[in-house]
């Protein structure tokens, strides 16, 4: 009897799994792994909120697996290490996993390899649509700008959607650990886990994304990235299922998941570029501890901005955007560091991904990959054309809940002890000056 090995990592799920289903093809048996490595931890990026959902997706998982005739084989300690002795244990012959764009992926799947050699298969077109490196300009290693991206990835051929086992057959008398409670930052964290995902994915309306998602007040965007983020969704079957709508609402939508495609390419060439500048402009921003906790705290004095933030530290999770809006007044406006602000970031958003928080707070910030490095979200023009009816802000800020329609973006002609603006208003778009403190 053969036995095979799935290390689930960031495809946390059932449904079109290419990891899951090869072992499953291959093999008479399966043995379901995850590992808790420390190596997240120690990085800072198992953050309370994505460690509390993470939680919930590997119960949801667990009992999935069980349904079908398996469980989840929980291990701790170094994935690969633990891996190979789940080898010795079952008696697998190969071991399949999802290949990742981050360093610690990159570290893990070299690991793997000298612990497994060719009995290690590795599968691409799980964490993604298109796999970093199918698609590269001439003469370059992966894209640049967004636009020519999304035109050659649109023409690549999807591979086939899986469905999820009916039945799976795994090894007596491997031992789990159990899984501890974890208490998250945020109290109102989306549950997690596929059977969560699956059921948000039939209730939103795809097809009226493209006249919302903009909408702060509305909040119907889909509300699937912390799904997509831990694998709880596979974004193969998404843009497929998105794509019989053939509407305005479902081309936005998978325009999305291009985008977060061509965040993973580029941080899968430019590693570094996760900590540092991918295209240095040879700013010289500053650091200001008590601007900095001003924005972080929502008290900014703009009330769009703190309301941005306020929903960030009660949901662990914030719409894309007042995440724009949010990220360009610190990097912009204030003109701090934009490292402050993605790490800050990543201690609350249950889908606090590297590739697409760092790249996206750089195509901010003027750092990255927009092609208008000094382009700045006026928080005003974008109260005014986003949450026209301050509906939003007073959600979040309710202390303003008194001033009626857009008077609640400028509290300040209103009197009252709401925090004076950070900047004044007429200087939100000359404090900053490329290149300049």
């Amino acid at each position: 009897m053969t036995v095979s090995i799935a290390l689930f990592t960031q495809d946390l799920r059932l449904h079109d799994n290419p990891v899951l289903h090869a072992a499953h093809r291959t093999a008479d048996q399966v043995v379901p792994l995850f590992v808790l490595g420390p190596a997240a931890e120690a990085a800072g990026f198992a953050a309370p909120n994505r460690r509390a959902f993470l939680a919930d997706c590997l119960v949801d998982l667990d009992g999935s697996l069980r349904r079908i005739g398996s469980r989840l084989i929980v291990r701790a300690g170094d994935p690969a290490e633990e891996t190979a002795r789940v080898a010795v244990e079952a008696g697998a012959a190969t071991v399949h996993v999802a290949a990742g764009v981050s360093a610690f992926a990159h570290r893990r799947e070299a690991r793997l390899r000298e612990l497994f050699g060719d009995r290690l298969h590795v599968h691409d077109a799980s964490v993604t649509v298109v796999p970093p490196g199918r698609i590269t300009p001439a003469g370059r290693d992966h894209y640049a700008v967004f636009t020519p991206y999304h035109r050659a990835w649109q023409q690549v051929s999807r591979r086939a959607v899986f469905g999820a086992p009916r039945e799976l057959g795994t090894p007596s008398g491997l031992g789990s650990e159990g899984l501890s409670v974890v208490r998250p930052d945020s109290p109102a964290l989306p549950p997690g886990g596929e059977s969560a995902a699956r059921e948000r994915w039939r209730r939103w309306d795809v097809d009226a994304y493209a006249d919302v998602h903009d909408d702060l007040a509305a909040d119907d965007t889909s509300r699937l990235s912390p799904y997509l983020h831990f694998g709880c969704l596979s974004p193969t079957e998404l843009v497929t299922r998105a794509l019989r709508h053939d509407g305005a609402g479902a081309r936005a939508f998978v325009r999305q998941l291009a985008w977060r495609d061509f965040h993973h390419q580029v941080l899968a060439a430019r590693p570094d570029a996760a900590n540092g500048d991918y295209r240095d402009r040879d700013d010289h921003r500053h650091r200001d501890e008590d601007e900095a906790e001003a924005w972080r705290r929502g008290r900014t004095g703009y009330p769009i901005v703190d309301a941005g933030m306020r929903q960030l530290a009660h949901e662990g999770w914030m719409h894309n955007r007042a995440r724009l809006l949010t990220a360009s007044f610190l990097a912009k406006s204030l003109y701090l560091d934009w490292r402050i602000g993605a790490a800050h970031f990543l201690s609350l958003l249950v889908d606090g991904d590297v590739a697409n928080n760092q790249l996206n707070w750089q195509w901010v910030a003027g750092t990255g990959t927009d092609t208008r490095p000094n382009r700045i979200l006026n928080p005003l023009r974008q109260a005014d054309r986003y949450d026209p009816s301050g509906a939003y802000v007073r959600r979040w800020v309710p202390e303003l809940a008194h001033l009626p329609g857009p008077a609640v973006h400028r509290p300040w002609l209103f009197g009252g002890d709401y925090p004076a603006p950070m900047i004044a208003p007429e200087a939100l778009t000359v404090r900053f000056q490329h290149g300049r403190p």
